[in-house]
């Protein structure tokens, strides 16, 4: 079963995603208001089990951000071995992980336009997997690392490629512009190895492909990842990681191409599903 932020008459809801329509549950759970919070109690199993006795609610709705109100948003940077070569830098693959937070507040929801800002028109696509913590650690071990995870999601970590590049050392102002990312469109439970294993990452724009790849060839593969993250800081339920993009974004073709208003991006990753996005223009 997949679960989802949503919003239907002016208000938000969670709720399970039925091929008809969303299955409103968060009503039913009042001491877990959000699914951030279904997140932290381990609250996948009981909110199956209501939804089994329950009709469609609503058929008519927007999906929202996955986890609105995500505490920590940790992604990891240029880790697919063809990513690494697209910088055209002469290095070797790097010994640790690249590593820059993003916050909520630069992601929207599956069907809702990425936003590009009038300071910059380099907005740019990246199609990956995210992973939502659901039990608290510290210097996991990698042999331990997926007991972890909660569930998985899909992200476009939508990047303002120019402002990137604003200082020497950091890329936090081009990672975080208003509504230039989406992460959605549901939340699926994370139960099997094979989900991420196996898990082959398709970005389209416009319907051309412009991203394919597996996370098996990954350099920081997640349980690394996981492992890596959890040695300097304690992951808590809630926390997301995004876990890497492959090559072919729009800033390292020849030439760029950026995305523009109209522009359709999708991110497809087998056992998880779709996410797509419009582009539009910052209205002021």
């Amino acid at each position: 079963m997949k679960y989802a932020t949503y919003t239907a008459d002016d208000q938000t809801f969670y709720g399970a995603v039925t091929d008809d329509g969303m299955i409103a549950l968060n009503a039913d759970f009042p001491q877990w208001p959000t699914l951030l919070d279904v997140v932290q109690a381990g609250g996948f199993a009981a909110l199956e089990e209501a939804a089994k006795a329950k009709r469609v609610t609503h058929t008519d709705f927007e999906f929202e951000m996955v986890l609105p109100n995500a505490p920590r948003i940790l992604c990891v940077g240029v880790n697919f071995p063809d990513r690494n070569a697209e910088y055209k830098d002469g290095s070797e693959q790097p010994k640790y992980m690249s590593l820059f937070p993003r916050f909520a507040s630069g992601f929207t929801g599956h069907n809702r336009p990425l936003i590009r800002p009038p300071e910059n028109e380099t907005l740019d696509y990246e199609g990956e997997v995210a992973i939502v913590i659901g039990k608290t650690g510290r210097r996991i071990r990698q042999a331990d690392a997926y007991d972890h995870i909660s569930a998985i999601t899909l992200c476009n970590e939508g990047t303002i490629r120019d402002w990137v590049r604003h200082a020497k050392f950091n890329v936090t102002q081009g990672k975080n512009w208003d509504n230039s990312g989406a992460i959605g469109p549901w939340l699926v439970p994370f139960t099997d190895a094979s989900q991420l294993d196996d898990a082959r990452i398709i970005t389209r724009v416009n319907g051309e492909v412009r991203q394919d790849d597996v996370l098996s060839r990954m350099m920081h593969p997640i349980r690394r990842e996981i492992e890596y993250i959890s040695t300097f800081m304690t992951l808590q339920p809630g926390d997301i990681i995004v876990t890497g993009t492959p090559t072919g974004s729009g800033a390292r073709l020849d030439p760029p191409q950026y995305l523009k208003p109209g522009d359709v991006v999708e991110v497809e990753v087998n056992g998880i599903g779709t996410l797509r996005n419009t582009v539009e223009d910052e209205r002021l």
